[in-house]
């Protein structure tokens, strides 16, 4: 192992990509979309790259070998010999392995450092000449949809914008583009802020502003405990220029801004569905308002659209509204107007399986939000619907569904339970809904388990329903993903009613 000292000095050091990093040793964990952008970064930079991951897709083993760098499959138990032979300066560790993971402790008892890929790239973040300001997106759930919104936003004003992140381009990807840009908007799941939290640059990430949508428990079994997936949210915050984004019907995301150590100057915005004050972003009778961002604030307002607008561009679902208004507190951080945004508004549409409407049949609305994967994201699914027969279930990732199940008895008209493991949701409806009829749909039939499903559901629902798929739960039990999750769904649907849909209304009924 190379001197300790020497090496944190010359890692020190690499705070661009124009810095000596040629010949630094750097073991790189996992081979996701995150580990192979960080391998491929790192042997561009001229680094000697050891990746190490559990499992191995041979496309990307492929590429490894194109590039240059090395392979190692294993690691569950803790670090192969070839790992402890390569004499790393660095460990970089892609979001998917947890503080606990073996190769995560055993760098940690070698006294390696240990980044994330976020750390790596706001290091490098020079590659094409002056780097471009970063806003940062996370919260429990809305985070895919606020970034899109926001980058959407920001290209209206003329702006060169990239969403990246969690969101599915790894911000080393968007950072090493030839074209540059002039803003990122970063996802950042927990796990990422988690790493980020422990960056040992002279340079920290500074973003121009930052949100924490909402927070609600969470990847439990990753983080070990709910104070401990709140504490990595609440890093969102941390070196904030311009504007702190929260959420103001969630006490967490003031409380997180209000202890959190940001730039002097950095100003705390505020959102929500009731009346703004000043410095904040609300609706007054139908129209959504910027008391924030204009000089008179404390007797003016800013209209950015209206309710009635986006309920035309099916937006109206009081969660999304949120999520627009969020975006728009960072997009108005940045410069951009209240035309602008109200020109993006006119022509954005929310992503697949995200409250979308697959089908009108005899008065039922048939709703696929397969991305619904936590309790959080299906509690706003639910609240948007008077009446719902709700298909739920998967990998709860160690969360309690029960206070769902009891916050939503009055409007479910029945259920339909999905999953390998259903014990936990049945268990649910016993205690809290024991009204509503449960249908139970078993592993035996998991080789079409979203035709069951449908077809359950539609056994059980009348005029004036809405089948909602929001599962509660991730999805890798029975599929490949929320995705693939939503597109079975959509397609049960279409075999069973297909050809006698009724015109799809453009936004979902909502509550009063």
């Amino acid at each position: 192992m190379r001197d300790a000292v020497g090496r944190e000095a010359r890692l020190a050091s690499l705070t661009s990509w124009h810095a000596e990093w040629t010949g630094l040793r750097v073991a790189v964990l996992g081979l996701g979309s995150t580990g192979f952008s960080v391998a491929d970064t790192l042997v561009e930079l001229g680094a000697e790259v050891l990746v190490v991951t559990e499992q191995a897709d041979p496309d990307r083993t492929r590429l490894l070998e194109v590039i240059g760098a090395r392979l190692v499959v294993g690691g569950a138990d803790g670090a192969p010999a070839e790992l402890e032979e390569f004499g790393a300066d660095l460990v970089v560790v892609s979001p998917g392995y947890p503080p606990h993971h073996p190769l995560v402790r055993w760098a940690e008892d070698a006294a390696l450092p240990v980044w994330g890929d976020i750390e790596l790239a706001w290091r490098v973040r020079d590659k094409v000449g002056t780097p471009a300001e970063w806003l940062l997106v996370t919260g429990t759930n809305g985070k895919t949809t606020t970034v899109q919104l926001t980058a959407s936003m920001l290209v209206t004003a003329g702006l060169r914008a990239a969403p990246c992140g969690n969101i599915g381009v790894p911000v080393l990807d968007a950072v090493r583009d030839p074209g540059g840009f002039d803003v990122f908007v970063v996802e950042l799941s927990s796990h990422q802020l988690h790493y980020l939290a422990r960056q040992s640059t002279p340079e920290p990430v500074m973003p121009l502003a930052s949100v924490c949508l909402n927070l609600s428990d969470d990847h439990l079994e990753w983080h070990g405990s709910a104070e401990a997936y709140r504490d990595a949210k609440a890093g969102v915050y941390t070196n904030t220029r311009v504007a702190c984004v929260y959420n103001r019907a969630d006490l967490a995301t003031r409380r997180m801004v209000e202890e959190a150590e940001v730039v002097e100057g950095a100003r705390a915005i505020g959102f929500g569905l009731d009346v703004p004050g000043p410095s904040d972003l609300g609706i007054v009778d139908g129209i959504l308002c910027d008391r924030a961002f204009l000089e008179d604030r404390a007797s003016s307002a800013l209209e950015l659209t209206t309710i009635d607008a986006l309920a035309a561009r099916g937006l109206a679902a009081p969660h999304v509204v949120a999520n627009i208004l969020a975006a728009s507190a960072l997009v108005r951080a940045v410069g951009v107007t209240p035309e602008q945004i109200r020109d993006t508004l006119e022509v954005f549409s929310l992503d697949h399986h995200r409250i979308e409407t697959v089908a009108v049949v005899d008065g039922i609305t048939w709703v696929d939000d397969s991305k619904a994967t936590n309790a959080h994201a299906a509690d706003a699914s639910l609240s948007a619907y008077r009446s719902v027969v709700w298909i739920v279930g998967g990998l709860l990732k160690g969360i309690d569904i029960a206070g769902l199940v009891e916050k939503h008895a009055a409007r479910v008209r029945a259920a339909v339970v999905i999953g390998e493991d259903r014990t936990a949701v049945l268990a649910a409806f016993e205690r809290h809904a024991s009204h509503v009829p449960v249908i139970e749909v078993s592993p035996a039939e998991t080789g079409d388990v979203m035709l069951r499903a449908v077809e359950a559901a539609s056994g059980v629902a009348a005029a004036g329903d809405t089948v909602l798929l929001a599962p509660a739960a991730a999805s890798m039990d029975q599929f490949t993903d929320y995705a693939e999750r939503g597109r079975l769904f959509a397609a049960a649907v279409d075999d069973l009613v297909g050809g006698e849909a009724d015109e799809r209304p453009t936004t979902p009924p909502t509550t009063d």
